[in-house]
Protein backbone atom coordinates (compact mmCIF):
# COMPACT_ATOMS: atom_id res chain seq x y z
CA UNK A 1 0.00 0.00 0.00
CA UNK A 2 1.79 3.41 -0.91
CA UNK A 3 1.19 6.64 1.32
CA UNK A 4 -1.29 7.87 -0.79
CA UNK A 5 -3.49 5.18 -0.38
CA UNK A 6 -2.90 5.13 3.45
CA UNK A 7 -3.50 8.26 4.23
CA UNK A 8 -6.98 7.82 2.62
CA UNK A 9 -8.15 4.64 4.09
CA UNK A 10 -7.10 6.62 7.69
CA UNK A 11 -8.65 9.90 6.63
CA UNK A 12 -12.08 7.52 5.75
CA UNK A 13 -11.66 5.78 9.14
CA UNK A 14 -11.54 9.03 11.15
CA UNK A 15 -15.05 10.20 9.45
CA UNK A 16 -16.60 7.58 9.76
CA UNK A 17 -15.15 7.67 13.29
CA UNK A 18 -16.24 11.46 13.89
CA UNK A 19 -19.39 10.49 11.95
CA UNK A 20 -20.59 7.97 14.79
CA UNK A 21 -19.56 10.34 17.68
CA UNK A 22 -22.39 12.96 15.49
CA UNK A 23 -25.10 10.21 15.14
CA UNK A 24 -24.51 9.46 18.83
CA UNK A 25 -24.80 13.26 19.73
CA UNK A 26 -28.89 12.87 17.56
CA UNK A 27 -27.58 13.98 13.97
CA UNK A 28 -28.43 11.40 10.73
CA UNK A 29 -26.25 9.12 9.86
CA UNK A 30 -26.03 10.15 6.37
CA UNK A 31 -25.49 14.27 6.94
CA UNK A 32 -22.88 12.67 9.55
CA UNK A 33 -21.08 10.91 7.39
CA UNK A 34 -21.05 13.79 4.51
CA UNK A 35 -19.95 16.69 7.38
CA UNK A 36 -17.30 14.38 8.36
CA UNK A 37 -16.18 14.12 5.05
CA UNK A 38 -16.19 17.10 4.17
CA UNK A 39 -14.34 18.73 7.58
CA UNK A 40 -11.60 16.31 6.90
CA UNK A 41 -11.00 17.69 3.40
CA UNK A 42 -8.39 19.69 2.62
CA UNK A 43 -10.16 22.27 0.66
CA UNK A 44 -13.49 21.42 2.95
CA UNK A 45 -15.53 21.43 -0.04
CA UNK A 46 -16.44 18.32 -2.32
CA UNK A 47 -18.72 17.90 -5.01
CA UNK A 48 -21.66 15.61 -4.89
CA UNK A 49 -20.43 13.00 -6.81
CA UNK A 50 -16.46 13.55 -4.81
CA UNK A 51 -19.11 12.93 -1.78
CA UNK A 52 -20.53 9.54 -2.96
CA UNK A 53 -17.77 8.13 -4.27
CA UNK A 54 -15.36 8.73 -0.83
CA UNK A 55 -18.35 7.72 1.26
CA UNK A 56 -19.56 4.52 -1.72
CA UNK A 57 -23.06 5.84 -1.45
CA UNK A 58 -26.03 7.18 -3.84
CA UNK A 59 -26.50 10.10 -5.03
CA UNK A 60 -29.89 10.17 -3.72
CA UNK A 61 -28.56 9.62 -0.66
CA UNK A 62 -25.71 12.60 -0.87
CA UNK A 63 -28.85 15.04 -2.29
CA UNK A 64 -30.90 14.48 1.33
CA UNK A 65 -27.80 14.92 3.51
CA UNK A 66 -26.53 17.95 2.08
CA UNK A 67 -30.22 19.42 1.65
CA UNK A 68 -30.52 18.87 5.81
CA UNK A 69 -26.97 20.32 6.26
CA UNK A 70 -27.69 23.36 4.03
CA UNK A 71 -30.71 23.74 5.74
CA UNK A 72 -28.75 23.40 9.49
CA UNK A 73 -25.95 26.18 8.27
CA UNK A 74 -23.81 23.65 8.39
CA UNK A 75 -22.61 23.56 5.07
CA UNK A 76 -23.10 26.18 1.85
CA UNK A 77 -23.83 25.52 -1.65
CA UNK A 78 -21.52 26.89 -4.31
CA UNK A 79 -21.19 26.48 -7.59
CA UNK A 80 -17.94 25.18 -9.04
CA UNK A 81 -16.08 27.41 -11.09
CA UNK A 82 -16.02 26.68 -14.57
CA UNK A 83 -18.97 23.83 -14.29
CA UNK A 84 -22.43 23.51 -13.77
CA UNK A 85 -21.73 21.40 -10.84
CA UNK A 86 -22.75 21.89 -7.20
CA UNK A 87 -19.70 22.41 -4.74
CA UNK A 88 -20.67 21.75 -0.88
CA UNK A 89 -18.34 23.68 1.61
CA UNK A 90 -17.68 23.38 5.46
CA UNK A 91 -16.19 26.74 6.12
CA UNK A 92 -13.08 26.89 8.60
CA UNK A 93 -15.27 28.67 11.55
CA UNK A 94 -18.26 26.37 10.92
CA UNK A 95 -19.10 25.79 14.53
CA UNK A 96 -19.41 29.41 14.99
CA UNK A 97 -21.37 29.86 12.11
CA UNK A 98 -23.59 26.77 13.01
CA UNK A 99 -23.98 28.46 16.80
CA UNK A 100 -24.48 31.82 15.14
CA UNK A 101 -27.29 30.68 13.02
CA UNK A 102 -29.25 29.28 16.08
CA UNK A 103 -29.85 32.36 17.06
CA UNK A 104 -33.29 32.88 15.48
CA UNK A 105 -33.83 29.32 16.08
CA UNK A 106 -34.14 30.16 20.09
CA UNK A 107 -36.14 33.69 18.99
CA UNK A 108 -38.76 31.94 17.42
CA UNK A 109 -38.60 29.16 20.57
CA UNK A 110 -38.79 31.80 22.82
CA UNK A 111 -41.59 33.99 21.03
CA UNK A 112 -43.63 30.71 21.19
CA UNK A 113 -43.21 29.92 24.85
CA UNK A 114 -43.81 33.75 25.52
CA UNK A 115 -46.97 33.07 23.71
CA UNK A 116 -47.53 29.66 25.87
CA UNK A 117 -47.35 31.15 28.86
CA UNK A 118 -49.70 33.90 27.93
CA UNK A 119 -52.27 31.45 26.86
CA UNK A 120 -51.57 29.02 29.53
CA UNK A 121 -51.39 31.40 32.54
CA UNK A 122 -47.88 32.10 34.15
CA UNK A 123 -49.89 30.39 37.59
CA UNK A 124 -50.87 27.34 36.14
CA UNK A 125 -48.27 24.38 36.62
CA UNK A 126 -47.75 24.43 32.64
CA UNK A 127 -47.78 28.22 32.44
CA UNK A 128 -44.84 27.77 35.09
CA UNK A 129 -43.16 24.96 33.29
CA UNK A 130 -43.16 27.19 29.89
CA UNK A 131 -41.90 29.83 31.78
CA UNK A 132 -38.74 28.19 33.03
CA UNK A 133 -37.93 27.32 29.79
CA UNK A 134 -38.77 30.44 28.58
CA UNK A 135 -36.19 31.79 31.12
CA UNK A 136 -33.23 29.32 30.19
CA UNK A 137 -33.96 29.72 26.38
CA UNK A 138 -33.29 33.68 26.84
CA UNK A 139 -30.32 32.99 29.53
CA UNK A 140 -28.39 30.55 27.06
CA UNK A 141 -29.16 33.11 24.10
CA UNK A 142 -27.51 35.93 25.84
CA UNK A 143 -24.73 33.65 27.17
CA UNK A 144 -24.44 32.01 23.94
CA UNK A 145 -23.89 35.55 22.73
CA UNK A 146 -21.00 36.52 25.65
CA UNK A 147 -19.44 33.14 24.39
CA UNK A 148 -19.51 34.35 20.97
CA UNK A 149 -17.73 37.18 20.97
CA UNK A 150 -15.11 35.35 22.94
CA UNK A 151 -14.69 32.79 20.51
CA UNK A 152 -13.52 35.52 17.78
CA UNK A 153 -11.06 36.99 20.48
CA UNK A 154 -9.19 34.21 21.43
CA UNK A 155 -9.68 33.00 17.28
CA UNK A 156 -7.44 36.18 16.68
CA UNK A 157 -5.11 34.70 19.43
CA UNK A 158 -4.58 31.66 17.98
CA UNK A 159 -3.98 33.54 14.36
CA UNK A 160 -6.81 31.88 12.62
CA UNK A 161 -8.19 35.19 11.90
CA UNK A 162 -8.29 37.19 8.26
Amino acid sequence: MDTAEAAAQARARFVERFAAQLVEAGMARMPARIFAALLASDSGALTSAELGERLRVSPAAVSGAVRYLTQQHMVTREREPGTRRDLFRVHDNQWYEALTNRDSVLKRWEDALREGVDTIGADSPAGRRLAETLAFFEFVQVELTAMMERWREHRKTLGLDG
